[in-house]
């Protein structure tokens, strides 16, 4: 099967996207983690910035990064006309 140029456009969009948000992941996930005694020194609400990250902050990360990436795939898929549609 040949690729059109639109596919190639879907699937760079596509790895494009990923590769950012897995970078977003990372840092939420290993980067605070590694750096979590200096984070202990900023206070939020009283609360170290290491346990507020910890605790619910990297989950909210979380959350955030799967509903961009949800929305920003469905803009990508009406642009490139692959978007799933009503079977009959």
């Amino acid at each position: 099967m040949q690729l059109t140029q639109t596919h190639i456009d879907y699937w760079q969009k596509n790895l494009r996207l990923t590769a950012v948000l897995l970078a977003i992941w990372f840092v939420a996930t290993f980067v605070m983690a590694w750096f979590a005694i200096p984070l202990a020194e900023i206070k939020i609400f009283g609360w170290p910035l290491s346990f507020y990250m910890a605790a619910q902050g990297s989950l909210i990360i979380y959350v955030a990064i799967i509903g961009y990436y949800a929305i920003a795939m469905r803009k990508n898929d009406l642009e490139h006309g692959v978007q799933e549609g009503e079977e009959d």
